[in-house]
């Protein structure tokens, strides 16, 4: 299992998860405050970092934030916002998934797992992944078009990846949702719709004028080489 941070103030909310997560096989350890935690992910290099936004020090994000200027490591937010800005904020800042409370340990634990798995996969050895001028190196997490670095945050460089590896099928919404943002039970169209925006200007293109995402309207969307 993960040796697991939960980076939160409520002192009732905090005992709970460490003692359900424990029961559940994890090595867990707390922070009340931001940069507590922040500190402690830094020194002791967990596995995965739960985190709330609302923190009596510094908010959520700007921990996110300054962890990943320095760290990799899985992020979870767990929080009370349940606005799309709030969650789109996030996950651009770097975080790995978002978790909506109330919620139950079960399912955090099924997000812990999920994200687990998805950091092993990318931490194996991959050779690089060719689309036309795309080119994508799992391990190092990084991307070029037509030789030229993409300057991509966490959470595009996973779209991206997704989708590469997948050149010529049509992707859904759902399954990004569910592979991506590893939201099987919901989550909204319109944070994947965002970043798709995002995406397709830092690749040179738009909606309308498509190079290598093409939607299909009612469906999803589908990566090729342009012609």
């Amino acid at each position: 299992m993960a040796q697991v941070l939960i980076i939160e103030d409520d002192p009732r909310i905090r005992p709970l998860l460490m003692r359900s997560l424990d029961e559940r096989g994890h090595a867990v350890s707390s922070a009340a405050t931001g940069m507590g935690g922040l500190a402690m992910a830094v020194d002791n290099r967990p596995d995965l970092v739960i985190l709330d936004l609302g923190l009596p020090d510094v908010d959520g994000t700007q921990v996110l934030q300054m962890l990943r200027a320095v760290s990799d490591v899985p992020v979870i937010v767990a929080s009370a916002r349940d606005d799309d800005p709030s969650l789109v904020r996030c996950l651009d800042a770097g975080a790995d998934d978002y978790v909506v409370k109330p919620f139950t340990t079960d399912q955090l634990d099924a997000r812990i797992r999920a994200v687990m798995r998805r950091a092993g996969a990318a931490a194996s050895p991959r050779g690089p992944l060719v689309v036309g001028g795309l080119e994508i190196a799992p391990a190092a997490r990084r991307a070029t078009l037509d030789g030229r670095p993409l300057d991509l945050s966490p959470r595009e460089f996973d779209l991206l990846l997704h989708l590469v590896e997948r050149p010529g099928e049509v992707v859904t919404k759902r399954e990004l949702l569910t592979e991506v943002w590893n939201q099987p039970w919901g989550g909204s169209d319109k944070t994947v719709d965002v970043h798709l925006s995002w995406l397709r200007r830092k690749l040179g293109e738009s909606a309308a004028e498509p190079r290598y995402l093409h939607t299909v309207r009612g469906v999803g969307v589908r990566l090729t080489a342009p012609e």
